[in-house]
């Protein structure tokens, strides 16, 4: 059930009612007993939970764009990054081969 927040038009009083929304509307206020009008508010936030609520998101799939460096993981090699080995000579240069 939502609560709705109301404001006497004569006094100022402000309160909530905690009420269906079937109920009728409250006329009266509680403090002065003159009419009182419903305030419009924002309510409260959605919050979704789980995935399929972002363009991300790919039908369940759990690596998506959000994962980061998930390729890693997985054993493929970065683009534009050659593989180093420790153990062998660094590769001659054209000027050390016309000398050589």
């Amino acid at each position: 059930m939502p609560t709705y927040e109301y404001e006497c038009k004569s006094c100022g009083y402000v309160f909530d009612a905690f009420q269906s929304m079937s109920d009728p509307v409250l006329t009266t206020c509680p403090e002065c007993g003159k009419e009182v009008r419903r305030l419009i508010n924002g309510g409260s936030g959605i919050i979704f939970k789980g995935s399929g609520f972002y363009v991300t998101d790919k039908g369940g799939n759990k690596s998506s764009s959000t994962s980061g460096g998930s390729d890693k993981k997985k054993g493929k090699p970065e683009v534009g990054k050659a593989e180093s080995t420790s153990s062998a000579a660094p590769a001659p240069t054209l000027a050390e081969k016309a000398v050589g």
